[in-house]
């Protein structure tokens, strides 16, 4: 059963894991990899490297999917694509509330410290114009 607007967007809130898939070169796949993404104000947002294979592959495309999912308590899904909206440098806020939102607080600093290493970000935002979801109930 297709989850409704407000549901959709109450899932796409909490902290899973998303799939992200971006258009690769001609006659390959999409480049799909896992990703922490946040949902606010219908808008989805992504960290990543500015000079990463992923955003040259998103800055080629102009937009992207994230599918997101979970297994208990029922097999729900969410899949959202549309163009991508805006780039910008990601501030320490920025990236501290991304990690808050998927680590235990006494981890937030330990992986703050490890992310330097990674060096600059920015983050990546993107208006879903098509969906598809579903909620399987449980098995």
């Amino acid at each position: 059963m297709a989850l409704t607007p407000s549901e959709r967007d109450e899932f796409l809130s909490e902290p899973h894991i998303g799939a992200l898939a971006v258009a690769a070169a001609a006659g390959r796949g999409p480049l799909t990899v896992p990703i922490w993404y946040d949902y606010t104000a219908g808008e989805l947002w992504l960290l990543t490297g500015p000079g990463s294979k992923k955003m040259e592959l998103i800055n080629a495309a102009g937009r992207f999917s994230l599918m997101v999912e979970r297994l208990e308590p029922t097999v729900r899904y969410v899949t959202a694509e549309g163009p991508v909206t805006g780039v910008a440098p990601a501030t320490d806020e920025v990236h501290e509330a991304m990690v808050r939102r998927y680590l235990p607080p006494d981890k937030v600093a330990g992986y703050l410290e490890f992310a330097e290493s990674l060096g600059e970000q920015v983050v990546v935002t993107m208006r879903p114009e098509h969906w598809l979801s579903a909620d399987l109930g449980g098995f």
